[in-house]
């Protein structure tokens, strides 16, 4: 709000400096809805980067968990494969 226009309304006295009062009001609240809107976006991205970062995490965690039956799977067949070798040991020896 420009100097000339406070000098001008306040020169109507209390009609003038309530309307100074409402016009500087205004201002704040077009000011804060701006930056209301601003942190609502800021959010709304971040929760989208979260998401991915989620989805991310979770097909990490079923890729582990994939490898981690395989490598059950694969102990298991050489721990089969140990004891067929010992029992056969144990009959030719």
């Amino acid at each position: 709000m420009s100097v000339e226009i406070v000098k001008l309304l306040v020169q109507f006295g209390v009609a003038g400096l309530m309307g100074v009062l409402w016009i500087w009001e205004r201002f704040m609240s077009r000011s804060l809805i701006k930056q209301l809107s601003e942190s609502h976006d800021y959010i709304f991205r971040q929760q989208e980067k979260f998401g991915v970062l989620i989805d991310i995490v979770k097909q990490n965690t079923e890729t582990i968990e994939k490898f981690n039956q395989t490598q059950n799977r694969l102990k298991e067949s050489l721990d089969n494969i140990n004891i067929a070798f010992t029992i056969n040991k144990n009959r030719e020896g």
